[in-house]
């Protein structure tokens, strides 16, 4: 009988093994059989940069190289850098670039609109445009120019404004008088 061994993901005739392993001791069956299997077990769940973390755990997928869209329609490039804006997979970069994008998009030049595309998708790590946002990090040259400092601006909230969720859309109906 084939079936799923808890922890490691490994099926098939490794049930048998941990059949036997089951009477050795206490010790969960995936944990003795570790040695043996360990290139078909994944790990599962968050490896964070803790303080004795070697990142060996970490599976790096790679992402196709960014490549700018000269002749990409201003209306089509703000909205797609809005979307992009928006759609981050963390969710503080979520909030912080939606209302970047909020507050600038809509007046920001075509080569603005460059430096902001390159920023937000070059980069293979969305912590480390955050790091960068907040000044928690410093920001690479190619990274910092006048697009970086109005983010960096952003993000210090002077106004202390309660930053909880993204903004809604409604402000791309609203007609501008």
């Amino acid at each position: 009988m084939s079936r799923v061994r808890r922890g490691c993901g490994v099926t098939g005739a490794v049930g048998t093994v941990g059949r036997y392993c089951r009477g050795l001791c206490s010790l969960p069956r995936c944990t003795l059989c570790r040695p043996v299997l360990a290139p078909l077990c994944v790990p599962r769940g968050y490896s964070g940069a803790s303080l004795g973390d070697s990142g060996k755990d970490m599976l790096e997928i790679p992402l196709p190289p960014w490549k700018e869209r000269p002749n990409e329609p201003l209306p089509t490039k703000r909205a797609r850098l809005l979307y992009e804006s928006r759609k981050r997979g963390m969710l503080e970069n979520c909030i912080l670039l939606s209302l970047f994008a909020k507050e600038n998009l809509s007046r920001m030049d075509e080569r603005q609109l460059n430096l902001y595309d390159r920023l937000i998708n070059e980069p293979s790590n969305d912590w480390d445009i955050y790091y960068w946002a907040t000044e928690a990090k410093p920001t690479p040259a190619v990274f910092d120019n006048e697009v970086m400092a109005m983010l960096k601006e952003l993000a210090k909230n002077k106004k202390k404004e309660q930053r909880l969720r993204q903004p809604d859309l409604e402000y791309l109906f609203e007609s501008t008088n």
